[in-house]
């Protein structure tokens, strides 16, 4: 799986692929298709935070973390975080339009917007609440994050907030302490890979067997 990830990243021009890692294996992986791996310590709390402990080995002005079970990524999706970052914004994300019938799935994740495109809340729960049937409209969130480097370290250094321990959603630290996201609308939808179930899956679908 690390492999397509690194893949899609690969195609975006402009863009140096890292892949942050504490386990050899994967960092061994890695090197054998002809990536780049940085080990990190096995002590990071989150992904972010690995992200930031490589971050400050490198000078780039601003960092994207594209998550490992994000193999169905376009390389589009990447570009439209990059741009946003290159505008200014201090971190941004994507969404995607979601089913009725998939907003329930814990495993999907949910946003909300304000009117000028920015997040007001991610939930595992449908949000909004359809109280009045067939007017929800709901957003799907996809596992991809950009941060300027200011924003990156910002971040990390906030201790774990109420709501993002309630939802496990790192992102809603960065709401909870006023640092705005910018969520635009991706260029096509992303599945992540939270359970064997999706693994098989998108393993016959990246093989073309479905």
């Amino acid at each position: 799986m690390v492999q397509w990830v690194w893949e899609r990243a690969a195609q975006v021009p402009g863009v140096e692929v890292v892949v942050a890692t504490d386990d050899e294996r994967i960092k061994a992986v890695v090197e054998g298709f002809g990536g780049r791996a940085v080990m990190t310590s096995p002590d990071c709390a989150s992904g972010t935070d690995r992200v930031a402990e490589v971050a400050r080995a490198f000078d780039a002005a601003h960092i994207i973390n594209l998550q490992g079970d994000e193999p169905l990524c376009a390389p589009q999706n990447i570009a439209i975080v990059a741009d946003l970052l290159r505008r200014g914004e201090a971190m941004a994300t994507l969404d995607f339009p979601l089913a009725a019938e998939a907003a329930a799935d814990p495993n999907t994740v949910k946003v909300v917007k304000d009117a000028a495109g920015y997040a007001l809340y991610f939930s595992r729960s449908p949000i909004p609440h359809p109280r009045n049937a067939g007017a929800a409209v709901y957003r799907k969130h996809l596992g991809i994050y950009g941060y300027s480097r200011a924003a990156l370290f910002r971040f990390v250094a906030l201790a774990p907030t109420m709501l993002e321990r309630a939802e496990s959603l790192e992102q809603l630290r960065a709401l909870e302490n006023g640092i705005r996201i910018f969520v635009a609308e991706a260029a096509g939808d992303a599945h992540s890979v939270d359970t064997p179930e999706d693994a098989a899956w998108v393993e016959k679908l990246l093989k073309g067997a479905c």
